[in-house]
């Protein structure tokens, strides 16, 4: 009678909602996580509705049990022909009492463990990886993707883009909550702009796994490229690159001379591509200015413009997030022996169809399996009766590579985010080692290549075999455009030149 009695005042609409709330919400709190320890899955809705969602409504539930009785008791007292039940005691001598408070007890701490696992887990889960990249599944899907496929696959978002620390969290959650009001209703821009504002500083992330101090001198790398022509001639560079030594040694030189030195730019753009000013803190403490000789700024100019000092991000700016160009694709997949090399003109063919404009994805795959094997059969038709497989295999390799680079659900390819390691496709280096950028007494940031990287051979169908070469040599003759033009003036559109020189011949 006594637990109908107090009982009574829990017996309403409010009361038995945050009731059933909570008894459902523990349950699947429950099942949700036995699913993922027994399956080893995560998935991003399923951990949002186990972290966030269920211990939510488990909260609330509990919340709307006592508020419903406070109400209910309100109300009789403004009537005084209704009964006010007085609260009851707690007298441990009377069993039903003593088994009551055992119950609350039990169902308290079986609560807070609850709430506590959720807590951890839905910490744990809101730095993982699946939760930046896939949870907002149209908006991350272009970073998602080019991160799962670089060499920073292995390392979770928030190791770069927060690091350790309180503070930093804190100001990365505040962050997150402006991102998921814009992904919720849809104020994202259509293409992500990067570099990324008030990004944690290089020394503070890459730096705990790249140890500065560990750098060594130099590093010999191959480079594979394969000529847009019938045979996709191979092409091979062998270089050393003149990486650096310790960067705060007297000897220190070569690429991470950059951050062992304090160097501080202007740049006018968002990308940071246009850079007319560059200040170089020398070792006695002077400071040495560098001026674009054909777009000065003036003093006035300088004084109130945004200065950035100089560290890996300047130049390793897609880290994580690489989209590589149809070319270099196709490149590795020739190297790689994923793709039959004999198959005339498709590198060419393969570079054309992809650096196309599509509206959609479906429509890119629905191309490359049309018009790669009608190219075959249009023009070399022994070939596409001879070679069938590898022409199917080609298109599925082709597809692939289109859907790794380009996202038209969010305006983005391969070329949206500029990678200013070297200068192949971008400016990159040359932003600044331009032969334009001078001192007021005349000095000039060299061009030179040989200060970052040095040719130790060359193969490629206009050097005769066996020939040994000192100097980068180009497959076109361009006369002394090698040296006056950058790179990127004709490569910027993603493949090679053609056989011939024809885009060359337009300097």
């Amino acid at each position: 009678m006594a637990l109908k009695k107090y009982a009574g005042y829990a017996w309403n609409l409010i009361s038995l909602v945050g009731m059933i709330l909570a008894v459902t919400a523990t349950g699947l709190i429950i099942g949700f996580l036995s699913y993922e320890g027994i399956t080893g899955v995560e998935k991003p809705y399923l951990g949002l509705m186990t972290y966030f969602l269920f211990p939510g409504m488990l909260i609330v539930g509990l919340i709307l049990v006592p508020l419903g009785a406070y109400l209910v008791r309100e109300k009789r007292r403004r009537h005084p022909e209704a009964e006010i039940h007085p609260f009851p005691t707690v007298d441990f001598n009377e069993p039903h009492k003593r088994h009551m408070f055992l119950f609350f007890v039990i169902a308290s701490i079986i609560f807070v463990l609850i709430v506590s696992v959720a807590s951890l887990k839905g910490y744990e889960f809101t730095e993982s990886t699946t939760f930046c990249g896939e949870l907002c599944h149209v908006v991350m899907e272009p970073e998602h993707v080019a991160w799962s496929n670089s060499p920073h696959a292995k390392v979770k978002c928030v190791e770069c883009h927060v690091g350790p620390g309180a503070a930093w969290y804190v100001k990365a959650k505040i962050s997150g909550m402006r991102q998921l009001y814009a992904v919720l209703f849809k104020t994202y821009p259509e293409t992500i702009g990067t570099p990324i504002d008030n990004l944690r500083p290089a020394r503070d992330t890459c730096e705990h796994c790249h140890w500065p101090e560990k750098f060594y001198a130099g590093r010999q790398k191959v480079f594979y490229h394969y000529a847009p022509n019938e045979e996709n001639s191979p092409r091979e560079i062998n270089m050393l690159i003149n990486i650096g030594g310790t960067p705060k040694s007297e000897h220190a030189k070569g690429i991470h001379w950059h951050i062992g030195q304090e160097v501080t730019y202007i740049a006018t753009d968002r990308q940071r591509l246009n850079i007319p000013y560059i200040a170089v803190k020398e070792k006695d403490g002077t400071i040495t200015e560098y001026m674009d000789s054909e777009k000065p700024l003036s003093k006035e100019e300088v004084a109130k413009s945004q200065k950035r000092v100089m560290d890996c991000l300047d130049c390793h700016n897609r880290p994580a997030h690489i989209y590589r160009a149809p070319g270099i694709e196709m490149d590795e997949a020739f190297a790689a022996r994923r793709i039959d090399g004999s198959l005339p003109y498709l590198k060419k063919v393969a570079v054309e169809i992809l650096t196309r404009p599509y509206a959609k994805k479906e429509e890119a795959k629905a191309t490359i399996a049309k018009e790669l094997p009608e190219y075959y059969a249009k023009n070399y038709p022994a070939v596409s009766k001879g070679k069938q497989k590898e022409i199917d295999h080609a298109v599925v390799v082709v597809q692939d590579i289109y859907n790794r680079n380009f996202f038209p659900s969010m305006k983005v390819s391969w070329n949206t985010y500029p990678n200013h390691i070297g200068h192949f496709y971008t400016p990159g280096c040359f932003r600044c080692h331009d032969g334009k950028h001078k001192t007021a007494a005349g000095k000039v940031i060299s061009k030179d290549c040989n200060m970052c990287h040095t040719v130790l051979s060359q193969k490629q169908e206009n050097i005769p075999a066996g020939k040994q070469v000192k100097e980068f040599v180009h497959p076109v003759d361009i006369g002394d455009e090698l040296f006056k033009a950058n790179c990127s003036d004709c490569h910027a559109a993603g493949g090679e030149d053609v056989p011939g020189g024809e885009q060359h011949a337009k300097h």
